[in-house]
């Protein structure tokens, strides 16, 4: 069974990962986040751009994360599946 991560993104950051140009995501180190991300393991992440039940969204392989600063920075592999209605 794969294990996904599902995340909410603004169209920006959206469009990046869909073209390989950003293979980092960010998120601040909160404890929100900390139950998410520490002590879990994924296949890939889902980036939704938006709410909605048609909303965009995009499937990539992650590949872990490493902590810089105050942020998780989660790295991501290649883009498995993109659906843009």
């Amino acid at each position: 069974m794969i294990k996904t991560l599902n995340l909410t993104l603004r169209r920006k950051w959206f469009d990046q990962i869909v073209s390989g140009e950003k293979r980092i995501e960010f998120r601040e180190m909160k404890s929100y986040w900390n139950t998410r991300i520490e002590g879990r393991s994924y296949d890939e992440i889902r980036f939704t751009n938006g709410y909605r039940a048609s909303a965009p969204f995009t499937r990539v392989e992650y590949l872990g994360y490493y902590t810089s600063g105050n942020h998780y920075c989660l790295k991501l592999g290649k883009v498995l599946e993109v659906f843009i209605p």
